[in-house]
């Protein structure tokens, strides 16, 4: 289905996905899942010796298939996990808090890209920001709600992008009309195709240079950095005054 963007001088409020478009996610989960197994060898060895990564992780695959309503909340699916192989090894079903509360504070310790403070400086002055992920990042930890305005998570829409609920609820957090907001994410399915097929208009964070896949209708507009897109919005502005 054909669809016109809207000019970008009409545009009021910026989504933007977190993982992956301001930091790399990968070497943060990684991170993560080792601090949290380094604790569960400290404090629930029994689990370790039982359980490897992959172990882990195979556990988690299941509760997935077992309950696809509940796929899209991570934290859910982390904090199981944890009670199942607890409970399995002997440990009281409480330690799972307490082992995810490591996991979580290692998987906000992440490194923003260069680009990232600066440009949420200048758009913050400018337009409505929202944060809409699929994942449990926490903008206080990490020190980025002074820039947001609303925090959207898959776990509390009740699904994941590319599922149009998620971005239906960037219009009802700020009474915006699709066509007034910017997606801006990594990931062409799930933020581009998404955000498109919600009405929005859609940019393509692109930091590796990849190819656009040739199957997927193209974003409005591919930057290589969130420094490249204020100034490919802040030029419109400028013209349409």
């Amino acid at each position: 289905m054909s669809r016109r963007a809207a000019p970008r001088h009409a545009l009021r409020v910026l989504s933007l996905d977190l993982d992956d478009t301001l930091w790399d996610v990968a070497p943060v989960i990684q991170g993560a899942e080792q601090a949290l197994r380094d604790w569960l060898g400290q404090h629930c060895p029994r689990v370790t010796a039982r359980y490897s990564p992959h172990g882990m992780r195979a556990l988690r695959d299941r509760l997935n298939r077992e309950h696809p309503e509940r796929a899209h909340d991570l934290s859910w699916m982390r904090v199981r996990t944890l009670q199942i192989a607890l409970e399995d090894c002997g440990y009281a079903l409480s330690l799972a808090e307490d082992a995810f509360e490591v996991f979580l504070a290692a998987r906000n310790r992440v490194s923003l890209h260069p680009d990232v403070l600066p440009a949420l400086d200048a758009l913050k002055r400018r337009y409505t920001l929202v944060a809409l992920t699929n994942g449990n990042a926490d903008l206080e930890r990490i020190g980025l709600d002074r820039y947001f305005n609303h925090y959207l998570s898959a776990r509390g829409v009740g699904a994941a992008k590319p599922d149009l609920r998620m971005f239906e609820a960037v219009g009802e957090a700020t009474g915006h009309a699709p066509s007034e907001v910017l997606h801006v994410g990594d990931d062409p399915v799930r933020d581009v195709v998404g955000a498109a097929r919600a009405g929005m208009v859609t940019a393509w964070v692109n930091r590796r240079g990849d190819p656009w896949p040739g199957d997927h209708p193209p974003p409005d507009t591919r930057v290589g950095d969130l420094l490249a897109l204020t100034g490919w919005l802040f030029r419109a502005a400028s013209q349409a005054r």
